[in-house]
């Protein structure tokens, strides 16, 4: 179970956050669906070949501010 909670608008902040990071990964499909935060954790440790751990560290870490550009 992820240890954050996504809206749709910050949803989108963070993945443009994320994708500013990994500019390689912009044509991938990162759909969000409103709790399904597992399924986007799991997409992402596909995509960056990361564990559950980090991909959700970086995660959080885009969540502590979402209105700021750093992740």
């Amino acid at each position: 179970m992820a240890n954050f909670q996504l809206t749709k608008d910050n949803a989108e902040k963070v993945k443009i956050k994320f994708f500013r990071k990994y500019r390689d990964l912009v044509n991938e499909p990162l759909e969000f669906v409103p709790g399904g935060e597992d399924k986007l954790v799991e997409d992402i440790m596909r995509l960056v070949k990361r564990d559950r751990t980090y991909v959700e560290f970086t995660l959080q870490k885009a969540l502590a501010d979402t209105k700021g550009n750093r992740l």
